[in-house]
């Protein structure tokens, strides 16, 4: 006879299938473009999902991927995918003061799907931090968000084996539109972010004769990201 704890954990299972089914639905387009851009950058299906199994990074993969096309050495990616990820460190900051209540073997797997995209999501839905059971909402949430990601990258791969090479190339605008996905959102909250963003752009254009494609991109993104301690201080603090 199944158990009020039972019943209780699957409708929490339940309930966190359905709270990521809009980040499935939003990964999964993204997640086959990377696939093709991946391909098309020289890739194998092998190593484009390897690269989502264990890397899991949208913005950095993309990045990632248009860096191996120009040829860009693996200690400039390295550098740049670690970077732009630097703000894992303040949300993983967050969620681990959340979940204290939740036994140590949980933490370490609800810390590696932690995106951006799922910890909006546990944030909306706190309430769950609270229940004896909601570490198996979280778990169920970011898993069904993952294995959407990589099952979207291992179709994109398949799909650039067999799409015309013109329309693949045209899907190389994804990584474009994926960054300005994630900046347009900002500056409408914060405009001074405009500023930030021409800081690492005309660093970008003025580094890439001399450094190379690779490590401008690198410079550009450290010199918006110190531009932007100063930048976006408070008032009080100027």
């Amino acid at each position: 006879m199944e158990t009020s704890f039972e019943r209780n954990k699957r409708a929490i299972i339940r309930d966190g299938l359905i709270a990521g089914m809009p980040i499935v639905v939003g990964y999964l387009p993204i997640a086959i473009a990377y696939g093709v851009l991946a391909k098309q950058s020289g890739l194998t299906l092998m190593e484009l999902t390897g690269m989502s199994l264990l890397v899991y990074a949208g913005a950095a993969q993309f990045m990632g991927a248009g860096m191996i096309g120009l040829g860009t050495g693996a200690i400039e990616i390295i550098i740049a995918t670690f970077v732009l990820n630097f703000r894992h460190f303040v949300m993983s900051l967050s969620l681990m003061n959340r979940i204290r209540i939740f036994d140590k073997k949980w933490k370490l797997p609800l810390a590696m799907g932690l995106t951006d995209e799922t910890f909006s999501v546990a944030s909306i839905y706190g309430k769950q931090f609270n229940n004896k059971n909601g570490q198996y909402f979280y778990l169920t949430m970011m898993l069904s968000a993952y294995l959407s990601w990589v099952l979207g990258s291992l179709l994109g791969g398949l799909l650039g084996d067999v799409i015309p090479h013109s329309l693949s190339q045209s899907m190389g605008v994804a990584l474009y539109a994926m960054f300005i996905g994630l900046l347009v959102p900002s500056i409408r909250k914060e405009t001074k972010i405009v500023i930030i963003a021409v800081i690492a752009m005309v660093s970008n254009f003025i580094a890439t004769p001399y450094l190379g494609q690779g490590w401008s991109i690198v410079l550009g993104t450290i010199v918006g990201a110190i531009a932007g301690v100063f930048v976006l201080r408070e008032e009080g603090q100027a």
